[in-house]
């Protein structure tokens, strides 16, 4: 009998160690499990934030060319606004007898380029103290006017005209107009990028060049890089 019984303590013993190790292989592949670090989730971009601005500073190429340059502004679209005849034409518009002035609406990320700042440019870049004039081109369709999306760029617009008006940087008063905007009808196609696509257009040589050039030199930390 008791080299049976030891024989059969033998056994149970074996089976005892190997339901022990069985039970550690378990144990430590959970716990290699619980413990791994979790894959992180792909870096996404930063979501590109948009807001519009809408500037009428005498004829449009010039305006929209300028704005195209300015980190932070996503597209710039030449146009009509502030007048009272729905879908204008160019031709209806130069007349001067719908009352819109040439506009550009832009296109900005406001976290990389602040609404005050484009209009810092916008003042900066055209004459805001000459009546329904910019150089020779004359009616009320090159008036300066800021048409506002909401109440708070009205109320920037209001600042920064005053502020400007009070530095001494301009010799007569500004007579910019600042109104909320109604409508904006876009300009006919060949209106669009125009001074990008007709660079030795005579009128871009003489005058959207030019005006380029100086906007260039004033506002170099604003460039796209």
């Amino acid at each position: 009998m008791a080299p049976q019984l030891s024989l059969r303590r033998q056994t149970l013993g074996v089976g005892w160690v190997l339901t022990f190790l069985a039970l550690c292989a378990c144990g430590g592949e959970r716990s290699l499990t619980e413990t791994s670090p979790m894959p992180k989730p792909s870096a996404q971009p930063p979501a590109v934030s948009e807001a519009l601005a809408t500037f009428g500073g005498g004829c449009f190429w010039c305006t929209e060319a300028v704005y195209l340059r300015i980190e932070g502004v996503l597209g710039a679209r030449s146009g009509y606004a502030g007048g009272t005849t729905s879908n204008p034409t160019y031709r209806q518009v130069s007349s001067g007898q719908t009352g819109h002035a040439e506009v550009i609406q832009v296109r900005f990320d406001p976290a990389r380029v602040a609404y005050a700042r484009l209009l810092e440019v916008f003042f900066k870049t055209h004459d805001p103290t000459t009546q329904d004039r910019q150089g020779a081109d004359e009616g009320t369709q090159y008036r300066s006017i800021v048409l506002t999306h909401d109440a708070e760029q009205r109320r920037i617009a209001e600042e920064v005209k005053k502020k400007l008006g009070g530095s001494g940087a301009f010799r007569a008063p500004i007579v910019t107009q600042i109104v909320p905007l109604e409508h904006f009808w876009p300009a006919e196609d060949y209106h669009q990028d125009y001074f990008a696509r007709n660079p030795t257009q005579p009128y871009c040589r003489a005058v959207v060049g030019p005006k380029v050039e100086k906007f260039e030199a004033a506002f170099a930390e604003l460039l796209k890089r």
